[in-house]
């Protein structure tokens, strides 16, 4: 899963990189890196792959500690750690379970967690970094939010702490996009009751862009946060 010693490319591993943000990251940093492909069906993966001038496949569950830790120790370098990977539920504080708490702050902040914990050491080694992709929601709730906005609110304490923890050694920067034009807004929006109107959302690919901001800034220069959002007023 790392590329060849004749492949001078820094490493970058995209998680969820097989659809919508992560995709689009995988995209936009395809020329640059060797990208490792994260997701967790292996034809999805290697269809990227394929696209992609220089990559690999990390197959992988995030959510299984003992898949996750297989996986990672085939990593022998790594330069860039981009989380993308997330899922999201809107419901409200009434109706909310044990278990759907459990599962959205699994996959939105223990996982990334647990990933950045396990690569640290080849982050460090290269001076590299992480970059999570939150969201607007990582600041503020509304109705039905307190799922997904406290799983990001985490995700937003995590990473500020990871950066002054590591300040100097690894950068960490946190992207938070406003409403984007993917499966997941489709799915948030129909469990609203609203129309969706793609042309009212951001492109994954301005996301993409946040992100570049973030990679390709200068050695001394550190991107802590970066708000991204649509034009249209909703």
């Amino acid at each position: 899963m790392t590329a060849s010693t004749h492949d001078t490319r820094p490493v970058a591993l995209v998680t969820g990189a097989t659809r919508g943000i992560g995709l689009a990251i995988a995209q936009r940093l395809g020329d640059t890196h060797h990208i490792l492909v994260g997701g967790r069906d292996a034809q999805a993966v290697q269809a990227v792959v394929d696209e992609l001038p220089s990559a690999a496949g990390f197959v992988c569950d995030l959510t299984d500690e003992a898949a996750v830790s297989a996986a990672t120790q085939t990593i022998e370098r790594l330069d860039l750690l981009i989380h993308s990977a997330g899922i999201a539920r809107s419901t409200t504080v009434e109706q909310a379970t044990r278990e759907q708490w459990r599962e959205i702050f699994e996959v939105n902040v223990v996982a990334v967690a647990d990933l950045t914990r396990r690569l640290l050491p080849q982050l460090r080694a290269n001076q590299g970094q992480v970059i999570t992709i939150n969201s607007g929601s990582g600041f503020h709730s509304g109705p039905g939010g307190a799922l997904y906005s406290g799983s990001k609110f985490a995700l937003r304490a995590f990473t500020d702490a990871l950066r002054e923890e590591e300040r100097g050694a690894v950068r960490v920067s946190s992207i938070h996009p406003g409403r984007v034009d993917t499966d997941m807004q489709v799915e948030l929006q129909q469990q609203a009751g609203r129309p969706y109107v793609a042309s009212e959302h951001l492109r994954p690919g301005s996301v993409a862009e946040a992100v570049a901001l973030a990679v390709f800034a200068s050695p001394e220069a550190m991107v802590e946060q970066v708000s991204v959002r649509p034009v249209f007023k909703a």
